[in-house]
């Protein structure tokens, strides 16, 4: 990115609990602030007499519960209540598992590779990751995982469901799996190394492809070498890029900003408000276009949430590509890591993001310019799409407008700013990294980060977008001339 900004986190790999997840996040850790003085001591006698109340409860869990449990299981269960009940992004994390989400966007580890979240008591599947056994075992985006090696997973936490669902690279286990009407069904799964690696590239003709699978500390120089690879390959045939953001759930806010910024020359690319209106803060364009000005079209799906939302956003608000495929997930939040040295970080929604144009995009989602529906081969029941307006305690989009599917509702959010409501936020997981996600190589990769292959073998909306670029192409020649 031409600059680089003074961290804290936002979503991806979307307080991302990858066996998958979704989450925006700054990058870094936020500074330890001094509470509001005239908000502490309000209300300090109610506070301290619900305080006695916790106190209570505890030392009676502690006498009398059913079976021995530790004083730092009831309360780190406890503070992750509190937060959980805010929204569903807002969560504990112990020191494990602290430590886990900082690997996540760096390293690799042995799991299924899919994002997942909790709805109702059971892991709901966001999205599989391509090129993992997820992915080629047939898990699909809403899938219910109901069992792990057939234990129920009613009674367990997301954080639980994804440390059973990660394990040794080799090592087996098995999922079952409720899809719409169907039966439950088994699938049995070899663990994988699930990698970081966030961006693949290749060519289709005269057109670059280029497939960011979740935005980690690598997106943005995997974007440009991918570029540049694409760019020495083709010479002046290049005629365009296709950039697809389908079943990519976020990742770090900072490799958003730096992706839309490769494609923008001037303007703000995101604008973020929280409760108070002197935090919040404008992300500006710096000059230049990676793409010099050749066409652009973004695919994004269900499956597009969080800071792939943000990139199509800024893109479309801009009128710098057209973006085609299906309605995105539709999470407009911003989420904090703050450590808590020695017990491990919470995961605070601390702000709403804004598209150039002042949408936010909360439970509504970014409605592409060209809907196009992915092509099946056989008539399926058709199941309803999972995004954020589907989450249990999901924020309300302070623009007041309909929601997708509401009577009146067109899925457009309004082109001018709004003052935001206080609070909102999204969350998920995944047994990879909270951001990794990596397509098959079609060919041996120069360099193992390039060439990336079709998300699978017949592509109509990649099809759909190549014809579009070419008539683009032509178009754009024919002013010129």
């Amino acid at each position: 990115m031409k600059k680089h900004l003074n961290a804290v986190a936002i979503g991806a790999l979307m307080g991302l609990a990858f066996v998958g997840g979704h989450t925006l996040t700054f990058q870094g850790w936020a500074q330890d602030k001094a509470p509001d003085k005239a908000a502490t001591s309000s209300d300090s006698t109610d506070t301290y007499k619900q305080l006695d109340l916790f106190g209570e409860v505890f030392e009676r869990v502690r006498a009398e519960y059913v079976e021995p449990v530790s004083d730092k299981q009831l309360v780190e269960a406890a503070i992750n209540g509190m937060l959980t009940s805010l929204d569903p992004h807002s969560n504990f994390l112990n020191s494990d598992e602290f430590q886990d989400m900082q690997s996540q966007t760096r390293g690799s580890f042995g799991g299924l590779g899919i994002e997942v979240t909790m709805e109702n008591g059971v892991v709901k599947v966001v999205s599989p990751i391509d090129d993992t056994p997820a992915a080629k075992a047939g898990v699909q985006a809403g899938d219910l995982i109901i069992a792990i090696d057939g234990k129920p997973i009613v009674n367990m936490s997301l954080n639980e469901a994804v440390d059973k669902m990660r394990g040794p690279v080799g090592s087996n286990l098995t999922i079952t799996i409720r899809r719409g009407d169907q039966e439950p069904f088994d699938l049995n799964l070899a663990r994988a190394t699930i990698p970081v690696e966030s961006v693949r590239w290749r060519t289709e003709g005269n057109i670059g492809y280029i497939r960011i699978t979740s935005f980690t500390e690598r997106t943005e120089d995997g974007l440009k070498r991918g570029i540049t690879d694409i760019k020495k390959k083709l010479g002046d045939k290049l005629q365009g890029y296709v950039l697809d953001l389908r079943n990519d759930p976020g990742g770090l806010l900072d490799q958003a900003i730096a992706v839309a910024d490769a494609f923008i020359d001037k303007g703000e690319i995101v604008s973020t408000r929280s409760r108070k209106a002197d935090q919040a803060q404008r992300y500006n364009a710096t000059p230049g276009d990676l793409a010099d000005g050749l066409p652009l079209v973004v695919l994004i799906n269900g499956g597009s949430a969080s800071a792939s939302e943000i990139v199509a956003g800024a893109l479309q608000d801009h009128h710098r590509a057209v973006l085609m495929g299906t309605q995105s997930f539709g999470k407009g939040s911003v989420q904090t890591i703050i450590p808590l040295p020695g017990h491990g970080a919470m995961r605070l929604t601390t702000a709403r993001y804004y598209t150039p144009s002042g949408r936010s995009i909360q439970q509504l989602g970014i409605t592409p310019d060209i809907e196009v529906q992915q092509a099946r081969i056989e008539e399926i029941a058709q199941m309803r799409g999972y995004r954020e307006a589907d989450l249990k305690g999901a924020l309300n989009n302070d623009n007041k407008q309909n929601l997708p599917g509401q009577d009146g509702a067109d899925g457009k959010a309004p082109a001018t700013p709004t003052t935001p409501a206080p609070g909102g936020s999204s969350q998920q997981q995944t047994d990879k990294p909270a951001t990794p996600g990596q397509d098959k190589a079609a060919s041996p990769p120069s360099d193992g980060a390039a060439d990336a292959n079709k998300p699978q073998d017949v592509d109509y909306q990649l099809s759909r977008a190549l014809d579009l670029l070419r008539g683009l192409s032509l178009f754009q020649k024919g002013q010129a001339g």
